[in-house]
This record gives structure tokens, sequence and C-alpha cells, in this order.
């Protein structure tokens, strides 16, 4: 269910005149401060989780990955030991959810709408922002040894991503002539491999030309498998 309907169903079937008796009146009021409460302790652990992957990023930039240590986190963070692991084990764990994170995202801003006449993945804005933020980032990443830990785990994480969009985006649509499990890998391993070629080669093109490369390969068998038409410019 749809969160903001989720809320006013909740709000509309506690109002005060649904109810009969203090005792009911007294749960609803529970049930709404409660729901308060957890709101703000998701906002909160939100804040906590940025706070220490801006921090860890901070300081691969500034040393190697083995003089790094949680204590350097929390410091740069200023969030307590304890803090720290309520959310994660160690600080691979950390890293780990980050770069997972940041991938599971990619499949929400995949625009279905345009597997017609346009650009679908987000490729051109993926690379932009790592052009920009992540390059110094990823060679230091690169000297701690630590790339293949990330793109070990990075096609699954962000093929869950494509896969929620996907079959959010089809709803009662034809399905495709394969499982949507397998496109979203095939997407997600296609997007990683190039993202992979490009940061090791020193980024030998730029991301608008990156984009149509990746496009111009995928393009004829996604719209094959999803059954979509190409629609000719004019």
């Amino acid at each position: 269910m749809d969160s903001t309907k989720a809320d006013a169903d909740f709000h509309q079937t506690t109002q005060p005149q649904m109810f009969d008796n203090g005792q009911q009146r007294f749960h609803c009021s529970k049930l709404k401060t409660m729901h308060v409460e957890s709101k703000k302790r998701d906002r909160r652990a939100s804040r906590t989780r940025r706070s220490l992957n801006e921090a860890l990023i901070a300081l691969i930039r500034e040393k190697r990955w083995e003089a790094i240590t949680v204590q350097h986190v929390i410091d740069r963070a200023n969030v307590g030991r304890s803090t720290f692991y309520a959310h994660y084990r160690d600080k691979e764990d950390l890293l780990r959810s980050a770069f997972a994170e940041f991938l599971g995202g990619v499949g929400s801003h995949i625009k279905w709408e345009n597997l017609g006449k346009g650009r679908v993945v987000p490729v051109l804005e993926l690379f932009t922002h790592l052009e920009e933020e992540f390059h110094h980032f990823y060679k230091a990443l690169v000297r701690s040894r630590k790339t293949d830990l990330l793109f070990k785990i990075g096609p699954e994480q962000m093929a869950k991503g494509i896969e929620q969009s996907l079959t959010s985006w089809l709803g009662d649509k034809p399905q495709p002539s394969l499982p949507i499990a397998v496109i979203s890998n095939y997407l997600a391993s296609g997007v990683l491999s190039m993202l992979k070629w490009w940061l090791d080669q020193s980024m030998p093109y730029p991301p608008k030309h990156m984009d149509e490369i990746f496009h111009e390969l995928v393009m004829p068998g996604l719209r094959l498998v999803l059954g979509i038409s190409e629609v000719k410019a004019k």
C-alpha cells in the first residue's frame, strides 16, 4: 500500500468519533504516539548512517584502509561506539552497506516508459556523479584492494532495485519473455562491468558517451524480451 494512503487510512480510522469509550480513545492516542516515535527513530537512524558513511569516505581518501579504525570513523562522525555497533559489525560492514545502499537506489531512477524511444537506465547520471564525487575515492579503494569486494556485492544489490522497479512498472501488463530476475541481473551486471572498466581506465570517455554506448548495446535485447517496439524518430 502507498505510504501516504496508509497514513491517511491510519488517521481516518483513529478519529475520536469512531470510538464509543475512553479505553478505545486511549489506545488510539497511544498508537499515534508510537507511530510518530517510530518515524523519529527512523530519521535519526538515517542521519546516523549518513554521517558514518560520509566519515568513512573522507577517511579512505586520507588513509590506507588498514590504518582506518572504527574509532577513527566514530570520531569523524561524532557518534558513540555503541551507536556504531547498533548499525554495523565493523568498518567493512559499513563500507559494504554504503555501497549497497547507493547501488540499490539506481532502480528507482530507471524510466521504463522510455523503452520505445529514449534512455532508460540512468547511466549518464550515475557516471557523472562518480566522475565528480567518486573517482578519488575509487582510487583509494584500489590502493586498499577493496574494489573486488564492492563489485562482488554490487550486481546483486543493484539487481534487487531494478527488479522491484520493473515489477512495479509492469503491473498488469504482459509479462516479459524472460524471468524478471534474469533481466534485472543482466542490466545490473552490464552497468557495473562498464563502470569498473571506465574507472580502471581513468574515465577515457565522457559520461554522455558511455551512456550512449550502454543503451546502444542493451536496448535492442531489452525491447525484445519486454515486447516493446522501437519508436522511430520522424
